[in-house]
This record gives structure tokens, C-alpha cells and sequence, in this order.
């Protein structure tokens, strides 16, 4: 059976705007039927989720989002796992460990271009959450260095030079797929499109995650995606006998204002089988 369901968003548990709970009730407010909180990283945020669902009778899926080390962006979507499982929670330990490893090199990396901040008053923009890059751009927004978090990351969070001397060590996509699967949950791979690969590259990738790895989804429906994508990433969950989700890597209008929740008729019988 088909829902309407958001099964990528964040939260303040790592990146996002709204609380666990305020993402939870604008989710309702929109009508969608099935939220999935993927944080990055972090499984912290889940508890507060599945308790205002339960509240305002939205149901919660167990979610994260996570950083494989292959391509610059290229990341894993977990679902339907046990909140308990270790296997998932060491990775995610180890995850946060490595961000915050990462933060002096990253706040060098922005002197040398000329931009001040410290690590006190960006800790104070996430509350607490691991930080992430988009704290930093709201940081330089918030100085006055660029206008807007897209311009933040075009000109200095994402680029070439970012990757090669600031951007931290990640876990293959293998060790992903596999804390995943020992935790009892689904891998999904989140918006195929970022990573940059020619659609043949892209399926032989697929090819290779679906066989080798067991990777379960492919993310087809998602704001960025054209049509022409969304069709060959639907050939693809049909080629490699693989599940289609969506989602809108929502994170608030303000740190991704062109992003709203937006939801899919999606069948999600399949993550509680």
C-alpha cells in the first residue's frame, strides 16, 4: 500500500532548524502520512521523533544519512533499524568523532580565505548538534561573508579545494551498507545525481553496491531530480530488483530555503518486512 511520505529531513540533532518535534508537526501540517528522520550521522533525534508521532498519529521510521568516503558526495540512507543495534551506533560514534577532528582544519581553512570565525559562536548556531557544514555557512551568513548558504558552499564549503585539505576521513560505502544491515535496518542510496557520475558510471556503481553490498533502494523521487533522472533511476529499482523511496532532504527554509517537505505516494510495506 502506497503512503505519502517524506523519508529524508533533518533536524536540530544535527543540521536542521526544527526539533525532532517541530519538524514532526509541520510533517503533519503538510499531510504526509510517513516521516523518516535522517540525520547525519546521529540517531539522537529519533526518540523525540517516534514520540511526537506517536502523538499526533504520524508514523516515524528509523533514519540516518551517512558519508561514504568513495565520492564527494556520496551518501547512505538507513532505514527501519533497531535503535539499539551497536553496530550502527559505534559507526555513528566514530562518525561524530571524525567531525569534530575535522573542525580546526576547517576553521583554518576558512581564515586563509579570509573569513574569521570561531568555533564558540558556530557551536552556538547548532545548539549543541554535531556540527556539520552547513553551521559554518549559517556562521558566515550570519557575518556578513556571503549572502546566503548556497554561496557559502559554491564559493568555499564545496569545493575541490575543501575536499583535498579539510574534508574528514569517512567509512567505505561497504561499512555503511553493513552497520546498516546488522542493525536490523534497509540501505537506500540518498540523491544519486550529487554524486556526478555519467548514468552508465552511475549503474555499474548500482550494479556493483546492489550484488556486492546487498544495497536495498535507490532515493528516485527528490527535489533536484529532473524527470529524465527520476525515469532512469526507476529503470535502475527495476533492473536490479531494487526499492524506490523519496525524499527532501528538508532542513528548514532557513538553511535550505528552496527546500520545502514535500511528500510521494511511496510503498514502504517493504522497510517493516
Amino acid at each position: 500500500m502506497k503512503m505519502l511520505c517524506d523519508l529524508h529531513t533533518h533536524s536540530t540533532a544535527s543540521d536542521g532548524q526544527y526539533t525532532p518535534s517541530e519538524l514532526v508537526g509541520l510533517a503533519r501540517r503538510a499531510g504526509i502520512e510517513v516521516l523518516a528522520l535522517t540525520d547525519h550521522d546521529t540517531l539522537d533525534g529519533l526518540g523525540e521523533a517516534i514520540q511526537a508521532g506517536n502523538a499526533l498519529g504520524l508514523q516515524i521510521i528509523h533514519g540516518v544519512e551517512l558519508s561514504a568516503k568513495e565520492y564527494n558526495t556520496f551518501h547512505i540512507l538507513g532505514y527501519a533499524f533497531r535503535r539499539d543495534a551497536p553496530e550502527l551506533q559505534e559507526l555513528c560514534r566514530h562518525m561524530r568523532q571524525r567531525r569534530e577532528e575535522r573542525n580546526p582544519r576547517l576553521l583554518a581553512f576558512l581564515h586563509r580565505h579570509g573569513i574569521d570565525l570561531s568555533l564558540e559562536e558556530v557551536l552556538a548556531l547548532s545548539g549543541g548538534a554535531v556540527l556539520g557544514r552547513p553551521h559554518f555557512a549559517q556562521a558566515m551568513v550570519c557575518r556578513g561573508y556571503v549572502k546566503n548558504s548556497r554561496e557559502a558552499f559554491d564559493r568555499y564549503l564545496d569545493t575541490e579545494e575543501y575536499h583535498q585539505e579539510v574534508e574528514r576521513d569517512k567509512p567505505s560505502v561497504r561499512e555503511c551498507i553493513k552497520a546498516i544491515h546488522a542493525s536490523g535496518g534497509k540501505a537506500v542510496l540518498a540523491h544519486p545525481y550529487q554524486i556526478g557520475l555519467e548514468d552508465n558510471a552511475l549503474e555499474e556503481l548500482v550494479g556493483k553496491l546492489a550484488a556486492g553490498c546487498g544495497l536495498d533502494g535507490i532515493e528516485c523521487f527528490y527535489p533536484r531530480h529532473t524527470p529524465e533522472q527520476v525515469a532512469f533511476y526507476l529503470s535502475l529499482v527495476e533492473k536490479y530488483q531494487l526499492h524506490a523511496t523519496g525524499g527532501s532532504d528538508f532542513h528548514g527554509e532557513a538553511i535550505k530555503p528552496d527546500i520545502s517537505l514535500t511528500s510521494w505516494h511511496i510503498d514502504v510495506g517493504w522497510l517493516s518486512g
